[in-house]
């Protein structure tokens, strides 16, 4: 939708209609998050900046910026320093199976996407005295951690932090693309684990990882994996973005 289009259809949706009660703002909005959710403004889409906008719309700059904000609180908008404001990127929701034991790369390219990470920490520590409960060891027992912020198709979609004990690799890192991958190399690749989900809200910080807005919802897993003897191998916190996944578990009935 070019901007001769996107002004017409914003009069067309009853900008100025004073039968709509509130702030113009909110109306504005409104109609934009309207055209969003419809695809006639579609991702990545570059919005005009405040002052053009409300020339063109024969508002107030600060009507503009209000809306802007309310979008961008939503998660429909983002802003670029130095380049603007554009329709925010969502990724198509996937649904997620619970009973079947995969790594995300493994995953994302089961679906088609191309995997991807950004390693935050990838290096030796010493366990929490929760960490070190989860996996069975002692607090002094050597650990590797690897934190990663997991992508699909270059999009954000989850905050994984692993802990595996560093004996079961045998170095003070994990090397190569998959944790999965890596522990099967060294011989101790998980064959089963037991999964915990909780709705949570996410900090400023990992909001913003995420791309999402601060104190969006998320879904928390924590995961510990076995192996064929029942060691643990590892023990992981993953925050799954609340508007991209939907987890899925099979139910039966017993006799």
């Amino acid at each position: 939708m070019n901007r001769t289009d996107l002004i017409a259809a914003i009069a067309k949706r009853g900008l100025h209609d004073p039968e709509v009660k509130g702030p113009l703002y909110r109306n504005l909005a409104r109609i934009l998050g309207e055209l969003i959710a419809e695809g006639k403004l579609a991702p990545g889409t570059s919005l005009p900046p405040e002052r053009e906008f409300a020339e063109q719309l024969d508002i107030g700059r600060i009507t503009v910026r209000n809306a802007y904000r309310q979008l961008m609180e939503q998660g429909d908008l983002v802003s670029r320093r130095g380049s603007g404001t554009f329709v925010a990127e969502r990724p198509a929701r996937m649904s997620q199976s619970l009973w079947r034991l995969t790594s995300f790369s493994e995953d994302m390219r089961s679906r088609g996407k191309e995997p991807g990470a950004k390693v935050m920490i990838n290096g030796p520590g010493r366990p929490s005295p929760e960490e070190a409960f989860r996996l069975g060891i002692g607090v002094d027992t050597p650990v590797v951690r690897l934190d990663r912020l997991r992508l699909a198709d270059g999009i954000p979609m989850a905050l994984e932090r692993a802990v595996v004990p560093r004996h079961f690799l045998g170095a003070d890192r994990v090397e190569g693309p998959s944790l999965y991958g890596t522990l099967a190399q060294c011989g101790f690749k998980p064959v089963r684990a037991m999964q915990r989900l909780s709705a949570v809200t996410l900090s400023p910080a990992s909001a913003r990882l995420l791309d999402v807005p601060h104190s969006s919802p998320a879904l928390l897993i924590e995961r510990i994996s076995y192996l064929n003897d029942d060691r643990i191998v590892e023990y992981t916190r993953s925050h799954y973005r609340a508007d991209a996944y939907d987890f899925v578990a099979e139910l039966k009935i017993g006799d």
